[in-house]
C-alpha cells in the first residue's frame, strides 16, 4: 500500500508540470517567439530521454518517428504554445481537457470504430462543458486562441489515429525521445527563417524555458512512464484529471482569472465527461501506452495501440488486456 501511494505521488508530478505549463508560457515566455519555444521545449527533451534511454528507432519507426514528431510534437508544441498566450490559463487548460473526447470522435468518424456507449455520453457531456465554460464567461475569448486549441487537437488525433494503424511494438520513453528529437529538428529551419535568430533568455525567462523542457516534458514522461508500470488504467485516468485542475488553480489563484458559477459547472461537466471517457480496470504492473493528459506531447506507442488506445476511451493491445488514453 505504501509504495502505491508512493508511486501515486510520483506519477502526478507529470500532470500537475503539464497543468502548469499553461501558466508558465502564458506568463513568462514571449508570445512573439512560438516557433522557438516549441523547439526549445522539444528538442532538449528529447536529448534528455535519449540519454535516459539510448536506443535508435528500428526499421520503419524511423520514419514514423518523423512523422508522428511533425504531428505530435512540432506542430501540436507551437498550436499549444499559441494558445496559452491567447487564452486565459483556466480556459486553455479547460479546453485541451477534452482532447480525448475530441479523439473518440474524430476516430469514429475516419476510422469507423464505433466508441461504447459510456465514452459517447462521456464526448457529449465533456465537450457541453466546455461549451458551458466558454459562452457563459465574462469578456471576449480569443478566436485565434480557440482556433488554436481546435488545430491542436485535431493534429494530435490524426497522430493518434495513425498510431493506431501501426501494431508493431516500440519502447514507449525512447520513441517518445525520438519523436520530441525529430519533431524539435524540423522545428529549428523554420523558426530561424520564420522568426529569425532566437532572443537569448535570460533570468526569468531562462528558467521558464528550462521549466517546460526539462520538467514539463523529460521529467514527465520519465516519471509518467514509471508510474503506468506500477498503477491500475483506472487509477492513472483519474490522475491525468490534475493536469486541467493545476491549469484552472494556477489561472485563479495566481494569474488573477475568475469564473463564475456557470464557468465553474462547465469545468466539473469536463472533468465528468473524461471521466466517463477513462479506460476499463487493467491488472497493475500493465502498461496503459501512452496514456498521456491533454497538452501533453507525442502519441507513442506499444504493444500494438496508439497512445491510449482507441482516442477517448479503450483499445487492446493484447487480448484481455485494455489500454487508455487520458491526455497533450
Amino acid at each position: 500500500m505504501e509504495a502505491s501511494f508512493r508511486w501515486v505521488l510520483l506519477t502526478a508530478v507529470a500532470p500537475v508540470a503539464w497543468g502548469a505549463n499553461y501558466f508558465v508560457t502564458r506568463e513568462y515566455l514571449p508570445a512573439d517567439r512560438p516557433l522557438w519555444g516549441a523547439a526549445l521545449r522539444a528538442l532538449p527533451a528529447g536529448l534528455l530521454l535519449l540519454a535516459l534511454r539510448p536506443r535508435r528507432p528500428r526499421g520503419a519507426w524511423w520514419w514514423r518517428s518523423a512523422l508522428l514528431g511533425l504531428l505530435n510534437t512540432a506542430s501540436f508544441f507551437v498550436l499549444l504554445y499559441v494558445a496559452s498566450q491567447l487564452l486565459a490559463t483556466s480556459v486553455a487548460s479547460t479546453v485541451m481537457a477534452a482532447s480525448p473526447l475530441t479523439m473518440l470522435l474524430l476516430a469514429w468518424a475516419l476510422t469507423a470504430a464505433r466508441p461504447a456507449r459510456a465514452h459517447l455520453v462521456g464526448a457529449v457531456v465533456g465537450l457541453g462543458g466546455v461549451c458551458l465554460m466558454l459562452l457563459t464567461r465574462a469578456g471576449a475569448v480569443s478566436l485565434p486562441g480557440l482556433a488554436a486549441s481546435a488545430a491542436a487537437m485535431l493534429v494530435s488525433s490524426l497522430g493518434y489515429v495513425l498510431a493506431g494503424r501501426w501494431r508493431d511494438g516500440a519502447d514507449v520513453l525512447a520513441t517518445t525521445a525520438w519523436q520530441l528529437v525529430a519533431g524539435g529538428l524540423v522545428l529549428l529551419p523554420v523558426a530561424a527563417v520564420a522568426e529569425g535568430a532566437p532572443v537569448v533568455p535570460s533570468g526569468r525567462e531562462l528558467l521558464a524555458f528550462g521549466y517546460v523542457a526539462v520538467v514539463a516534458t523529460a521529467l514527465a514522461f520519465a516519471v509518467w512512464f514509471a508510474g503506468l508500470r506500477h498503477l491500475p488504467a483506472g487509477t492513472v485516468g483519474l490522475l491525468g484529471l490534475l493536469n486541467p485542475l493545476t491549469g484552472v488553480l494556477l489561472g485563479t489563484a495566481v494569474a488573477g482569472e475568475t469564473l463564475g458559477p456557470l464557468q465553474l459547472a462547465g469545468l466539473v461537466l469536463v472533468l465528468a465527461g473524461v471521466v466517463l471517457g477513462r479506460p476499463r480496470r487493467a491488472p497493475t504492473g500493465a502498461v496503459p501506452t501512452g496514456a498521456v493528459p491533454a497538452g501533453a506531447g507525442p502519441a507513442v506507442e506499444e504493444g500494438g495501440e496508439p497512445a491510449g488506445g482507441r482516442p477517448g476511451g479503450v483499445g487492446r493491445s493484447a487480448p484481455g488486456r485494455e489500454v487508455c488514453r487520458q491526455e497533450p
